[in-house]
């Protein structure tokens, strides 16, 4: 399994779903399969979600996103469900 963070596009892709489906997950924290930041400070609320405030910068950790859904990532950006 590669390391480093899976691409929000790949992990909606998986959950057949859009990717702020993804992010509103993470951020909200229903969804445990990363972390979103902004300037070094964890993301927690739907509210911080506003562009207006910077850019958030989504973690999503590899063994997570596989123990919760079976996808091994590898690091392929054309490899997912084709």
């Amino acid at each position: 399994m590669k390391q480093g963070s899976v691409p929000v596009t790949i992990a909606a892709k998986v959950y057949g779903k859009d990717p702020a489906w993804v992010r509103a997950g993470i951020v909200s924290g229903w969804l445990p399969i990363g972390r979103a930041t902004r300037a070094g400070k964890v993301v927690t609320s739907l509210e911080e979600m506003d562009s207006k405030l910077g850019r958030i910068n989504y973690y999503i950790s590899p063994q997570k996103l596989y123990e919760d859904t079976g996808y091994e990532w590898n690091g392929e950006k054309g490899n997912v469900l084709d």
